[in-house]
C-alpha cells in the first residue's frame, strides 16, 4: 500500500519516480484561497482516501495526478503574483522544488512568460523536517530538552 507519508513531501522522490510511469487521469480537488495562500492538505487527504478506498488503484496514475494537481495550484498562484507584482524572476525552493514535473512545468512557464526561474540543485532542496531535526540536534548536544507537556507550536521561533 502506498502511504502519503512515503512521499516525504509533495512531489517527493517516490511520487516523482512513480508518476513518470503513470497518467494524470484521476480528478483531485484543487484548493484555492483569496490572495496567495493555498494548502496541500485537501489534496493529500484525497490521495490517502482514494488509496485506502481502493488498494488496487494505479499508484503511478495517482502520483501523476497528484503532481499535476499540485503543480496547477502552485502555478495558478504564481501567475497571480507575477501579474500583481510585475515580477520578472521566480525562485523555487524547499522540498517541493526538487520534483521534476514541477521543475519542467516552471521551465515551460518561463518560456511562455519570459520570466526567469531559479531553483537550487536537487540535492539542496530539502524538506523542513531536515531543518527541524538539525535544530533539535543542537539542542540535544547542549542537553536542552522539553518536558512532556510540550505541544505543537506552528509559529515557534527556532
Amino acid at each position: 500500500m502506498l502511504e502519503l507519508w512515503d512521499f516525504g513531501y509533495p512531489g517527493g522522490p517516490k511520487v516523482d519516480s512513480l508518476a513518470k510511469e503513470g497518467e494524470a487521469n484521476i480528478k483531485l480537488p484543487l484548493t484555492h484561497f483569496d490572495g496567495y495562500d493555498f494548502s496541500f492538505s485537501g489534496i493529500k487527504t484525497a490521495v490517502i482516501n482514494l488509496n485506502h478506498k481502493d488498494s488496487n488503484i494505479n499508484k503511478a496514475d495517482l502520483c501523476a495526478s497528484f503532481e499535476k494537481s499540485v503543480t496547477e495550484m502552485i502555478i495558478h498562484n504564481v501567475e497571480k503574483a507575477v501579474k500583481e507584482f510585475k515580477a520578472d524572476k521566480i525562485v523555487l525552493a524547499g522540498g517541493v522544488s526538487r520534483n521534476s514535473y514541477i521543475r519542467n512545468s516552471f521551465d515551460e512557464f518561463a518560456v511562455t512568460t519570459g520570466i526567469k526561474i531559479y531553483y537550487p540543485e536537487g540535492i539542496l532542496c530539502t524538506d523542513n523536517a531536515a531543518m527541524i531535526a538539525s535544530s533539535g540536534y543542537y539542542d540535544f548536544i547542549k542537553n536542552k530538552f522539553a518536558d512532556l507537556s510540550l505541544n505543537a507550536v506552528p509559529n515557534l521561533k527556532l
